[in-house]
């Protein structure tokens, strides 16, 4: 394979990765998986969720092979003013016509119990669950280099 044909496969597979997923009228944008070190036990997805349709929806379960439990988490001030991760049972709402950001340092998908250190570059397959839209596997890419802002974008103008 010549030079030119791997660099055209892999740019295509970059841009099949970046490119949003939908289950229903659910769009999956901007995904990524890190954890905090090689050895860390523990992980978290964040990914912005986009709803196209005229009806509110929800996330209400994610699950993956790579972790030994799945769930959706969010931070919490206590009363002491410590911050604190959490599962949110009820999951993230996503209203009709918009969007709900699972970020750093705030709603996210946790993993707990990695069965193997999350691997720079590496690809794993998340299973989210819709409260209306059903199920949708996506397909998403470790980035341990990621800073907290990078991908950030103003989808005020999707559509």
């Amino acid at each position: 394979m010549t030079i030119k044909r791997i660099f055209v496969a892999g740019t295509a597979a970059l841009m099949l990765a970046a490119a949003p997923l939908f289950a229903g009228d659910i769009m999956v944008k901007d995904a990524y998986v890190r954890s905090s070190t090689p050895s860390s036990v523990t992980g978290a997805a964040f990914l912005m969720l986009m709803n196209k349709s005229d009806a509110d929806d929800r996330l209400i379960a994610a699950s993956s092979d790579v972790a030994g439990r799945v769930e959706l988490h969010t931070h919490k001030e206590d009363a002491n003013g410590v911050m604190k991760m959490m599962e949110v049972k009820e999951g993230f709402p996503i209203p009709a016509g918009g969007m709900h950001a699972l970020k750093r340092g705030g709603d996210h998908i946790m993993f707990m119990g990695l069965k193997e250190p999350l691997e720079q570059g590496a690809e794993i397959t998340v299973t989210l669950t819709f409260e209306k839209a059903g199920v949708m596997d996506v397909k998403i890419p470790v980035d341990h280099e990621r800073k907290p802002d990078h991908g950030a974008m103003d989808h005020a103008n999707d559509s």
